[in-house]
């Protein structure tokens, strides 16, 4: 019987295109998609299972309560069993995205109109989402460490003081990767518990992490993070189930299941049921595929360091220690026509008038669609964010694109 590794291989771009994804059709033909944030391995045996069951039995109703207590169950059980994390199953509710969840942080369990904190770079709708409910948004740049990006603690701090009372974290980073250990989620913790602030934890990336590294979920740290914190979570990385629509939110502290009791269900809504029923399977009997996938990415990680050591130097890479997402810096490229097209004139969000994309540079010369780094807030400039979660041939492809078109 073939490997994981091997099916995966063989599949070929026109395969992946056939599939119809946005990610492999939103470039046009021909057109390489390495933006969005979904793999390409196909779906696990159980969750196909699941999935062919909702089906014969015509389960495309409302979702129940009794669809929401498994998942709920199942959910409880993976972060117990994975991160050594118990939460009372009762606490775990239903969504349809991480953004709602986010959304639902600002708006139910945040001061009314104070800023919300953003760590930067961040996730491209975590600059957006909140400025459409109102909220101005304090970015604080992520520091360097021997070129290793970690939270600015004291920027943070400068941040509450500034006002604000939400602060989105997000582990693992998207997009830069980083798996924060405990001893900074504790410093992050102090911050905000010394300026009476609160946390939404996005932790959707939380299945995916390599050897070496440990997925610490923020607010098992302790009773203080536990009353401050609400946490978003969801099979849809780990599994590739983002067009199913489910995701979790957990909360930690009787005042916020109360106010969830009286202000969840607009935020739940939209929570569809064969993606409920796809969770439950992902979480309970899906951790061999993800095993098989984890592994597949973190050859993955490596090659593609190796490919850009070789085809494309100038780039800045460090491999990430969660994710598939590729944080790359492009800034010493010599990428001839930068600031040209590949995007309609106001359809790249996150820079400037005349501002030079890589992005936009690579999808024009090479055909390859990866996420503009301005898009993700300060210091994204000059970067991409690359998703190797794509065959190996597919990812050494990707490479030797961007490589022919860089000036030497």
């Amino acid at each position: 019987m073939d490997t994981f590794a091997e099916v995966i291989d063989r599949t070929t771009m026109e395969e992946l295109r056939a599939r119809g994804s946005w990610k492999w059709t939103a470039g046009g033909p021909g057109v390489i998609g390495a933006f969005v944030a979904e793999m390409d391995f196909g779906v696990a045996p159980p969750v196909e299972a699941a999935l062919l069951d909702a089906i014969r039995r015509a389960d495309f109703g409302y979702l129940t309560e009794r669809a929401v207590a498994e998942m709920a169950d199942a959910c409880a059980g993976w972060q117990r069993d994975r991160y050594g994390w118990a939460v009372d199953p009762a606490r775990i509710r239903p969504l349809p995205d991480v953004i709602s969840g986010l959304t639902a942080a600002i708006t139910v369990f945040s001061r009314p109109g104070s800023p919300v904190i953003l760590p930067t770079p961040a996730y491209m709708p975590f600059l957006t989402y909140p400025v459409r409910a109102g909220r101005e948004i304090i970015q604080v740049p992520m520091a360097s460490d021997g070129g290793r990006y970690v939270l600015d603690i004291g920027g943070i701090d400068a941040a509450f003081k500034r006002g604000g009372h939400l602060l989105v974290l997000c582990n693992p980073g998207n997009p830069v990767g980083r798996v924060y250990s405990r001893d900074e989620l504790i410093a992050v913790a102090e911050v905000v518990e010394a300026n009476g602030g609160r946390v939404f934890a996005d932790e959707i990336h939380a299945p995916l992490i390599y050897p070496g590294r440990g997925h610490v979920p923020y607010a098992s740290l302790g009773p203080v993070t536990a009353a401050h914190t609400v946490t978003a979570a969801a099979a849809s990385k780990g599994w590739n189930l983002p067009g199913l629509k489910c995701a979790q939110l957990l909360l930690t502290n009787d005042a916020d299941a109360a106010v969830w009791a009286d202000r969840g269900f607009t935020f739940e809504h939209g929570a569809s049921t064969p993606g409920v029923w796809a969770t439950i399977a992902a979480y309970r009997d899906g951790g061999p595929w993800l095993e098989d996938v984890v592994r597949y990415l973190d050859r993955n990680r490596t090659l593609l360091a190796a490919l850009l050591a070789e085809h494309l130097p100038q780039a800045g890479f460090l491999p990430p220690e969660g994710t598939y997402l590729a944080w790359l810096d492009c800034r010493a490229l010599d990428c001839r026509g930068l600031a040209g097209g590949g995007y309609p004139p106001g359809e790249r969000p996150g820079a400037a008038a005349g501002e030079a994309s890589p992005a936009a540079f690579f999808l024009a010369q090479a055909r390859v669609m990866l996420t503009d780094g301005a898009a993700c807030g300060e210091g994204g400039g000059g970067h991409v964010r690359l998703n190797f979660g794509t065959p190996r041939p597919v990812l050494a492809e990707i490479v030797r694109r961007m490589a022919a078109v860089v000036g030497g």
